[in-house]
């Protein structure tokens, strides 16, 4: 770890992103340049772009080049131009990104998948150029990136300059330790009961990294969640409410707070916390303790700043706050979940700044004022 990395940093906001736009952020070919109707709080959403690969596996980034690999494991290639193509459940696939990168020599980038995303169960992680970890960019960064793409319950229809992804950019470590989290807790309460009142700092529960653990909230909700349908139509990943909710998903009941999840299946869960997200921080989900259960949970993690945040004055929070929305899948053998249950860990990051709009601002589709809420395709 290098001497930037142990001093405190902070994740760039939209008006830094934004001045990032057509220089550090630009096309990679001849598609329209990125606009800032992508930017977001402290993140920009990426694109796909013109061309498709069915591969035969996925592969572990390293020294050799995206091509080589192509040339080693794709099957086939296709437009993803106009109405765009219908990725196979169960199948991979690598995707060009529309934009590629020229970061600054003290910048680097964390990707992660946007909340429709995941709630299609649509796996992605983004690859740089000779890179040795998924999901993340160097400092220094300049190249062109990749999405690899699985459907996992559903086949999703998708077409060039969809978003699939999102990008954030960090200078400096910009996590919170958990001395400095629980200060922050202390000053400006972060979790709400179902209700909508702060909880006390004594009933949040800090893991030893500086995050806060979730819990599932199925008692008081019917459907305590929703599971994926086998055997769906195709889903129009772009097209808001395109389809009814009842031909993909099955309502979810928890007697006496309990549910039971079949292994392999996808779950849509709501948390029992309501979160608030201070406009001069960010947060990222994480996934649960492997100690805690046989889940993997949370594909889509980026919470940007302002995410449940209302107010009634300029840093003067209303209570409220908005549920987390869990994606789980139980791995080999069917496993009980309970109310309260802890599920993921919430992470937070240091802002440079309250960004010019918060979460959903200005936005006619966002999650702001989500509780169990299905993917935007749905209705």
């Amino acid at each position: 770890m290098d001497l930037e990395d142990r001093t405190r940093g902070h994740l760039l906001v939209d008006r830094e992103i934004g001045a990032l736009v057509g220089t550090s952020i630009r096309t990679s070919g001849d598609g329209a340049p990125p606009s800032l109707a992508q930017v977001q709080p402290a993140s920009i959403d990426l694109r796909l772009g013109p061309t498709a690969w069915r591969i035969r596996s996925g592969f572990l980034p390293g020294a050799e080049s995206i091509g080589d690999r192509l040339a080693d494991l794709a099957i086939a290639s296709f437009s993803l131009a106009g109405k765009g193509a219908v990725l196979e459940r169960g199948l991979a696939y690598l995707v060009e990104i529309e934009e590629e990168l020229e970061l600054p020599a003290d910048v680097r980038a964390r990707f992660n998948p946007r909340s429709s995303t995941g709630r299609c169960d649509v796996f992605t992680r983004v690859l740089c150029e000779r890179h040795g970890r998924f999901d993340e960019a160097p400092k220094g960064y300049a190249g062109k990136l990749w999405i690899e793409v699985s459907p996992l319950s559903f086949p999703v229809r998708v077409a060039r300059g969809d978003r699939l992804c999102q990008m954030r950019l960090l200078r400096g470590r910009s996590a919170l330790s958990q001395s400095e989290l629980r200060e922050v807790c202390r000053e400006t309460p972060i979790a709400c009961d179902m209700e909508g009142k702060p909880l006390p700092l004594s009933h949040v529960r800090f893991d030893e990294d500086g995050g806060i653990l979730l819990s599932v909230g199925l008692a008081g909700r019917d459907p305590a969640g929703w599971r994926a349908a086998a055997h769906t139509d195709v889903v129009e990943f772009a097209q808001e409410r395109a389809h009814d909710a009842r031909d993909f998903w099955e309502p979810v009941h928890a007697s006496r707070g309990r549910c039971i999840l079949a292994p392999g299946t996808f779950y849509l869960f709501a948390s029992r916390e309501r979160l608030r997200i201070p406009p001069d921080l960010a947060a990222e989900m994480q996934p649960v303790d492997t100690g805690i259960g046989e889940l993997r949970n949370n594909y889509a993690g980026f919470f940007d700043s302002g995410f449940g945040w209302r107010e009634a004055a300029p840093g003067v929070p209303l209570p409220g706050g908005t549920p987390a929305v869990l994606e789980v899948r139980a791995h080999d053998v069917p496993f009980q979940i309970e109310d309260g249950q802890a599920m993921c860990r919430l992470r937070f990051h240091r802002t440079s700044g309250r960004p010019e709009k918060l979460y959903g601002v200005g936005r006619t589709a966002s999650y702001r004022d989500q509780d169990l809420t299905l993917a935007r395709c749905f209705r």
